[in-house]
């Protein structure tokens, strides 16, 4: 019988052993590489997209700006007050206007396909999943799915009604002035104020939401460069 070379075996059995621990050591850093490159690439595209729907807000917020200094026009038109109407037409347009947001989505859409823990600091992804799933939503349903902040389809056949025999178009049919003065009734003369009122409480009532997500729109940004540093 040969003597056994427990030695060499020895020495063969911790040759691969060594040599699985290392090869399961650098798939595992390749695998910690390749979580982190995915955290970062998704955090940098979620980061984009805010940025993207920062200009958005920002020219919807200038929109329902410019759309309540038009229903202050519209009060002293009415009062016959007098009014410059070098620009009736679009003023028109701007008081019944709709602004509907276009939010970014793609980057959230992405953490979920590569799973939510994709973002492994747990107070960021909860701070991601509230701005998409509540502080987004205020915006579009109260933009897009409300009935009662809607302004173009509430109020512009009621105004147009009672306004319409004083709209003088051009030869094109386009509109060039309300004329003055408007010798409308009493009630006729509330009514459209009711309805100005309406829109100006409704855009004051958006615009304050705009603000109040705008706030955490720009706290997650802050905290995903920190986090990307």
């Amino acid at each position: 019988m040969k003597k056994i070379e427990w030695k060499k075996y020895v020495f063969e059995f911790l040759s691969i052993f060594i040599a699985v621990l290392s090869a399961f050591t650098l798939n595992k850093c390749n695998d910690n590489r390749a979580e982190n490159f995915s955290e970062e690439k998704i955090l940098k595209e979620i980061r984009n997209g805010i940025e993207l729907d920062l200009k958005d807000f920002s020219g919807n917020k200038y929109g329902h700006t410019t759309s309540l200094k038009v229903t202050q026009m519209f009060r002293d038109l009415l009062q016959n007050k007098k009014v410059n109407q070098d620009s009736i037409a679009l003023a028109y347009v701007l008081l019944f206007r709709d602004y509907a947001p276009i939010v970014n989505q793609s980057g959230y859409e992405s953490l979920k396909a590569s799973g939510l823990k994709t973002v492994k600091k747990d107070s960021l992804r909860f701070e991601i999943i509230t701005l998409y799933d509540f502080y987004y939503k205020i915006i579009t349903i109260i933009e897009d799915d409300v009935d009662e902040m809607k302004s173009f389809s509430n109020y512009f056949i009621l105004m147009n009604d009672i306004l319409k025999d004083y709209m003088v178009f051009d030869e094109k049919g386009q509109l060039v002035e309300i004329r003055q003065p408007i010798e409308i009734s009493p009630s006729q003369k509330n009514e459209i104020f009711s309805y100005l009122w309406r829109l100006e409480t409704n855009r004051n009532y958006k615009l304050r939401k705009y603000e109040l997500v705008e706030e955490k729109m720009k706290l997650l940004k802050q905290h995903i460069e920190e986090e990307l540093d």
